[in-house]
């Protein structure tokens, strides 16, 4: 057995190892577009950036005034080449040059422009110009590289998942025949020769849409759930855009190029990388038998199970929250790609009401903020706002996970509330009791990078455990021994008297299960939470009691303001 000494030296290693070693995370930022009669002013449309941490912002022209606005800011910024250029961009160099010298080169460094996306879904939008768009690229590469910017600045097209002719499972994918060999393999060669990537705009949304009755929404969204398994690898699949990327990722292997990684390869570093330039989920709108993509094209949509719009504020907070947190914890790999980094931007800034083809159309409700500037939902872009915990890896086994818990406890975890008696004891569980202690540490070190790690035995998670004990983050559930009229009284007083109930009416993400006791649980401990926790506002006479360990109702975990920095 090592010494405890040895082990302290061995986990103060690797902790620092990891530390030194771990790469930045990819980048998350959002599409501004302006298909709207009541937008902001780009002045005040880059302060509301910047007052949101959101430090990337992709537009779908290189519109001067706004890059202009977002000079010396620091913002990252992407820049689109239309459609309607691509011919003209195509057949002449010098009309390429031009391009770039008025509408990137003129602007740089000043606004952190880093890439070009030359052409917006041509396959979908604009198949007659096909043909142009590889010419297209290697003519705004060949401007870049003239003018010194090739080494800051890449080029890339955004696709639909329309390319694909076969997306599951992930394994299975391929580009469509029409333009696999055509078209695919020369853009997929040069965007490895010249360090770029894949953009492609993905819906998770729309797919569920269209198959409500065969695709989980949580899967969809990226929720917790059960996963798919991919029969030809064994991979399992927990999201539904995971599934998307790496379909995406076969179906370039399978080009067979001689200078690409074949799929039986094991080496995958010559294949470009696939970024979610435009993806999202829309917070309204009613679905129509074939409404256009948000950035063009059909799809046909119908109603979700169980007569509930998968359109919702729930369901777009769920959605573009989980993208936010994974793209900022570092977790940008893919089941296929587990070391792939990735940079998302979500589709998008604003809901824009000039956008389908009437006012309740699905298109206009995308929008992270209305325009007006305030958010449709809660979220938050800033790194430091992430809310993580530390827990135990079961696989550790005992000795593993006891050493570490004896190193936490000893280096500034709290360890009080485990001990005989205390509010966290029970269960009295060695993997309850480790979870505990390196989550104490974690945060005792202000979440630190490598501070979760105690030589393999912990990890990080994002989705507050089932189970966590916290003396210092109580919550308010209902006493079902108080019955159910008296339950459906407090409940009723909680939801008029400041309780966020929204979540535990008809279609919310915690109706179900739809009884009393559930949703009086839900109720009481928002009504507890947003009075601060204050002695008293959990008794409801009798029909609320505190707890300190995190109750899972359902699919909901009740929430507490305890670990949210």
């Amino acid at each position: 057995m090592m010494a405890p000494s040895r082990l302290i030296v061995v986990l103060v290693s690797t902790l620092a190892l990891l530390f030194f070693s771990h790469e930045e995370a990819g980048e998350i930022g959002v599409n501004y577009g302006m298909v709207g009669g009541d937008l902001p002013d780009p002045a005040s449309v880059v302060r509301l950036l910047r007052k949101s941490g959101i430090t990337s912002v992709r537009l779908y022209d290189a519109n001067a005034t706004v890059l202009k606005a977002l000079a010396n800011t620091g913002i990252k910024v992407m820049v689109m080449l239309p459609n309607h250029e691509l011919a003209a961009m195509a057949a002449a160099p010098s009309h390429a040059l031009r391009w770039v010298r008025s509408n990137v080169a003129v602007h740089y460094p000043a606004t952190q422009i880093g890439l070009v996306d030359v052409g917006n879904e041509v396959f979908l939008k604009d198949k007659n110009l096909t043909p142009q768009l590889v010419p297209a690229m290697i003519n705004v590469h060949a401007a870049l590289v003239r003018l010194g910017l090739d080494a800051a600045v890449k080029v890339s097209t955004p696709l639909a998942l329309t390319a694909l002719e076969e997306s599951w499972p992930p394994s299975s994918g391929r580009f469509r025949d029409d333009i696999a060999q055509s078209v695919m393999k020369p853009m997929v060669d040069f965007l490895r020769r010249t360090g770029s990537y894949l953009s492609i705009s993905a819906y998770p949304f729309f797919a569920y849409i269209a198959q409500p009755d065969k695709i989980s929404l949580d899967y969809a969204l990226g929720n917790p759930n059960p996963g798919v398994r991919d029969d030809n690898t064994g991979l399992m699949y927990h999201s539904l855009l995971d599934a998307q990327l790496d379909a995406t990722y076969f179906a370039m292997e399978k080009l067979e190029s001689a200078s690409m990684v074949l799929a039986d390869s094991k080496d995958t570093s010559a294949t470009p990388g696939v970024y979610p330039s435009e993806t999202g989920f829309p917070s309204y709108g009613r679905p129509t038998p074939t409404p256009p993509s948000p950035s063009g094209g059909a799809r046909r949509l119908r109603a979700a199970r169980d007569g509930c719009p998968a359109a919702s504020v729930a369901n777009a907070q769920a959605y573009n929250n989980n993208l936010i947190n994974r793209v900022l914890s570092g977790a940008t790999g893919t089941p296929y790609r587990p070391d792939a980094d990735m940079d998302m931007h979500i589709f998008a800034l604003f809901n824009e009401n000039l956008k389908g083809d009437r006012p309740d159309d699905v298109e206009q409700f995308f929008g992270l903020f209305y325009p007006n500037m305030t958010k449709v939902y809660d979220f938050d872009f800033h790194r430091a706002a992430l809310a993580s915990w530390c827990v135990a890896n079961a696989s550790a086994g005992a000795a593993a996970l006891q050493a570490a818990l004896d190193y936490a406890c000893g280096h500034g975890a709290d360890c009080g509330a485990i001990q005989p008696g205390g509010t966290c004891f029970e269960p009295k569980d060695k993997l309850a009791h480790a979870s505990y202690a390196f989550n104490s540490y974690y945060h005792h070190n202000g979440r630190a990078r490598g501070t979760c790690d105690f030589h393999g035995a912990a990890y990080v998670v994002y989705h507050e455990p089932a189970g966590n004990c916290d003396p210092n983050a109580s919550r308010c559930v209902a006493n079902a021994a108080a019955g159910e009229k008296a339950l459906q009284e407090a409940l009723d007083y909680a939801c008029a008297n400041g309780a966020d109930c929204s979540a535990i009416q008809r279609c919310g993400p915690c109706f179900e299960p739809n009884n009393v006791v559930a949703h009086a649980s839900y109720a009481f401990n928002s009504y507890y939470q947003r009075k601060g926790r204050a002695r008293g506002t959990c008794d409801f006479a009798g029909a609320g009691s505190v707890v300190y360990r995190a109750p899972k109702i359902g699919k909901c975990l009740l929430p507490s303001k305890a670990w949210i920095l």
